[in-house]
């Protein structure tokens, strides 16, 4: 009798295994796309992937039993297609350019995984099996989860290699509104770190930013308004407030926290109770500075956030960069970092962030000789278009996966200015949010915390209660605001030459809302 013909196919990668209701899964790489090269060593995006059981067949399920797997095998497929996974086989995605060279030789010797940080190795839930196995290791290798862009740029002739990475951490992740300021552990909702980096010949340059959410225990559960108000807990504070800074000091040094959230309405208790805390701490390493964003940038007034940047410019003198000469001698050490928070910490604080990225940019690019005397970023506009392209995709990725639309402000990220139809993009990926915000993310949380291990399944348990809204009466509201708001823009773009359509600046700032 002859044995049946093995199934073989190629992969990239093993994301690593799960346990269903059916059983053990193995979930693995099947496509991916080269990025770039980051000194010598490529960096891939995971593109598809396949989940596979290790058993055959369901039969052994109950018809309730195989319901369950199915939408668990859903879940994960929601968590996977979320675009911005990313891997690489033999440098460390995990870790900036400083950390890295701050480390010992019997750090280098060990594995990908063995020495990954693990606030970014999303996949480290998948990987316990084989992170056991020492001699697994190689096939083990960490994905992170967010946005990276590889550019090779010419300034004055000059050809040099941009970088953005921004990695999201796995430690209380999920979605907006569903997951918001800390955990016990200090762990805040949404939190980034953002590597720009540059590389001209030989030399290397990165500067750090970090946001996330403010970090004491607050909430905004969905409830069918297009804002709901947001309310602080009355559990003491002061104790995940203070492992939260206590973490961020040791591992980025002096922190300077750039609050951008309104100083009034609902967010103004949110903004007292975070200067509250910070001065509470007395604790000279932590600098707070409230830049009421909307208020300051009303009426179109996008100048004015050359304030807030004026403001910090001493001290992101201070805090400097981490560079590496032609000779492989470090001359410049980052000291420290500016912590962003807007209510999501995607919009207004991927916009501040791409002004302090500009300007550490501007010094590192003149240090190395790329930049001459007297020249400006701003004025090389080959450069300039890619460098706000990729800022505005920096954002557009961040809110995806945290809000599950693109960024809002991004016209002024990619053009410097505010736009007419920046405005109309921003009503209607507000009004995308408020549907998928209300209706969809319960399930989507869901299906991070089954991805990340915050979940388990037993094979013994019965139905598990998920956050599905199934009762579509709730839904009529906002499939028909969306009709709505659809036709709107679809009026005001498609307007004959003869109609006269007036926009108030006043109005239009009004009427548009951005979280």
């Amino acid at each position: 009798m002859s044995l049946p013909r093995q199934v073989t196919r190629p992969i990239c990668g093993i994301m690593g295994t799960i346990r269903l209701v059916a059983g053990m899964y193995l979930i693995v790489i099947t496509r991916k796309r080269n990025v770039g090269s980051l000194m010598g060593h490529a960096v891939w995006k995971a593109v598809d992937f396949d989940v596979i059981s290790y058993k055959k067949t369901v039969l052994h399920l109950s018809e309730i039993q195989s319901q369950e797997n199915k939408t668990f095998l859903s879940m994960l497929n929601n968590v996977l297609t979320t675009d911005g996974f990313y891997f690489c086989t033999d440098f460390d995605l995990t870790h900036t350019l400083q950390r890295l060279a701050n480390t010992s030789p019997d750090f280098q010797e060990m594995s990908l995984l063995e020495r990954a940080d693990q606030r970014f190795v999303w996949n480290g839930n998948l990987l316990r099996e084989l992170a056991a196995q020492p001699e697994l290791h190689k096939f083990a290798l960490p994905v992170v989860h967010g946005f990276i862009v590889m550019k090779p740029c010419r300034i004055n002739g000059k050809i040099f290699e941009w970088i953005l990475i921004s990695r999201r951490s796995c430690f209380r992740a999920g979605v907006r509104y569903y997951v918001r300021g800390i955990d016990s552990e200090g762990h805040a909702a949404n939190f980034v770190e953002t590597e720009q980096l540059v590389l001209y010949e030989g030399a290397k340059a990165s500067f750090v930013q970090t946001r996330g959410s403010m970090p004491f225990y607050w909430s905004q559960r969905p409830n069918l308004k297009y804002k709901p108000k947001p309310i602080i807990s009355k559990t003491n504070h002061m104790d995940g407030f203070q492992r939260h800074f206590d973490s961020q000091l040791l591992i980025y040094g002096k922190q300077t926290i750039l609050n951008l959230v309104n100083q009034k309405g609902s967010e103004k208790p949110l903004e007292q109770a975070f200067a509250k805390m910070v001065s509470g701490m007395n604790n000279g390493m932590l600098n707070y500075i409230a830049f009421d964003f909307h208020k300051e940038c009303s009426h179109m007034r996008w100048d004015r956030l050359q304030i807030l940047v004026d403001a910090v410019a001493e001290t992101q003198d201070e805090y400097s960069y981490f560079m590496v000469n032609s000779e492989d001698k470090t001359v410049a050490q980052q000291r420290g970092v500016f912590r962003s928070n807007c209510m999501d910490c995607l919009d207004r604080t991927n916009v501040i962030q791409s002004l302090l990225a500009r300007r550490s940019l501007q010094s590192q690019l003149q240090r190395m000789g790329v930049l001459n005397v007297g020249q400006r970023i701003e004025e090389q506009a080959e450069f300039e278009k890619i460098y706000k392209n990729a800022w505005a995709d920096n954002a557009n990725a961040c809110a995806v996966q945290y809000a599950g639309t693109g960024a809002l402000k991004t016209d002024f990220t990619r053009t410097g200015k505010r736009t007419r139809w920046g405005l109309l993009m921003d009503g209607w990926n507000s009004m995308i949010r408020y549907y998928k915000n209300n209706f969809s993310d319960g399930f989507r949380q869901d299906s991070i915390d089954l991805f990340l291990g915050n979940f388990a399944v037993d094979e013994s348990d019965g139905p598990t209660p998920l956050r599905v809204q199934k009762d579509w009466k709730f839904l009529t509201l906002p499939i028909i605001m969306l009709v709505a708001f659809s036709m709107c823009i679809v009026c005001l773009l498609m307007a004959g030459e003869y109609t006269h359509i007036i926009y108030g600046e006043r109005r239009m700032t009004s009427t548009v809302s951005v979280f």
